[in-house]
């Protein structure tokens, strides 16, 4: 570590930047100077709890007074590109919540103006952190399971009505998509950091009970180089909810199943029934356990930016996960037809939005309940 302390912003108040503040509070090389948000009644009340930084009443005020050496991102995702865009030419490093932004026209433009800036682009993709994920993502590369063959990535959450009273969710415009982008990208983005790269993606997006203007569960097939085929599932109508990966390979059966994070207990790696056992031996994870977090990924970043040295792969690599989502979307909008990372070079209507043809399922509700006399009749 150098002895220079990271200044570090938080822009947005809300859920995710309580994790932010407590992973920067515990870090020796940085501290939290500077906090900003649309309500500044709430942000005065998160300073209070998280060290007293000061509170701005704009990101334009923040960058030029607090001139922070690192800007997190906590704000919906429809703002990032352009805060990113404003840190970046005040100096600061970028260290962003997913989904990054709300196109792969932005998510380039960001990663274009670090470079420019000399300075890092971080996103927090917390699934892809923790010692399970590296020590699997080892075996599946190395080919110690043998060749990856058929996978399944299910992201099974439950968001009542009231979750989408909020304004900006469930709207195009301010989320930039539903189930897939919001929630989903976590497990996609973790299959892909596993087995990628992709080769070419499908989707198709539903509505099936939630009153949004996008899709409350998407469905979709990646192809991958390695010749992997997995389905993809999200929703945000499943009582029992539930985030799992399975890879099966010629070697063995890999899974994962957890909600918001995961630790080793939640990994299974099962040998095909030839396999010896002083071969699957060598498969059991590291006795020393990290669980996945944003503790782990945030603190991997603010090392490499305290240092001066690259990032870990945990934390970048946006525009290929995102190009994946972008893929899906596409290929909702062009009925479900096979996407290839080729076709979104260029900056064109896929690339600048995500938008696509989302299928209505909902049937109109038919009346069950009996009237008085029926009742009467069927009961006594």
């Amino acid at each position: 570590m150098t002895s220079t302390t990271l200044r570090c912003a938080i822009v947005g108040t809300g859920d995710a930047a309580r994790l932010h503040a407590e992973a920067i509070l515990a870090h020796p090389a940085a501290e939290l100077s500077a906090v900003t948000s649309l309500n500044l009644d709430v942000a005065r009340a998160f300073a209070k709890t998280w060290g007293e930084p000061a509170v701005y009443d704009s990101l334009e005020s923040l960058l030029a007074e607090a001139a922070p050496d690192v800007v997190l991102l906590c704000t919906p995702p429809a703002t990032h590109a352009d805060a990113a865009l404003a840190a970046f030419a005040a100096g600061a490093h970028v260290i962003c919540e997913k989904p990054p932004a709300t196109s792969l026209v932005d998510v380039r433009r960001m990663e274009a103006a670090a470079r420019a800036a000399g300075r890092e682009f971080a996103v927090v993709f917390q699934q892809r952190s923790g010692t399970a994920t590296q020590h699997v993502q080892q075996l599946l590369r190395s080919g110690a399971v043998g060749r990856p063959l058929v996978a399944q990535c299910n992201t099974l959450w439950y968001r009542p009505d009231a979750y989408f009273d909020v304004p900006w969710r469930g709207t195009w415009a301010s989320e930039g998509a539903g189930t897939l982008l919001q929630h989903g990208i976590h497990q996609v983005d973790l299959l892909n950091y596993l087995a990628g790269p992709w080769a070419a993606a499908s989707g198709r997006l539903w509505r099936l009970a939630r009153d949004t203007e996008t899709e409350d569960t998407a469905t979709g097939t990646i192809q991958f180089a390695s010749g992997l085929i997995a389905q993809v599932t999200s929703t945000v109508l499943a009582p029992r909810q539930s985030s799992a990966i399975r890879i099966d390979t010629e070697l063995a059966t890999i899974e994962l199943e957890h909600l918001y994070g995961h630790g080793h207990a939640n990994w299974r790696i099962t040998p095909a029934p030839d396999v010896p056992e002083a071969v699957a031996a060598g498969w059991q994870l590291p006795e020393a356990e990290v669980p996945s977090g944003h503790t782990p990924i945030l603190h991997g970043v603010l090392d490499a930016l305290a240092t001066g040295s690259a990032l870990p792969d945990i934390a970048t690599g946006a525009s290929e996960s995102f190009g994946l989502l972008t893929a899906m979307y596409q290929s909702a909008q062009d009925d479900g037809r096979l996407v290839r990372p080729d076709e979104l070079t260029a900056d064109n209507a896929a690339t600048r939005s995500l938008r696509a043809e989302v299928t209505e399922l909902r049937p109109e509700v038919t009346e069950l309940r009996p009237d008085a006399s029926q009742t009467t009749e069927i009961f006594g």
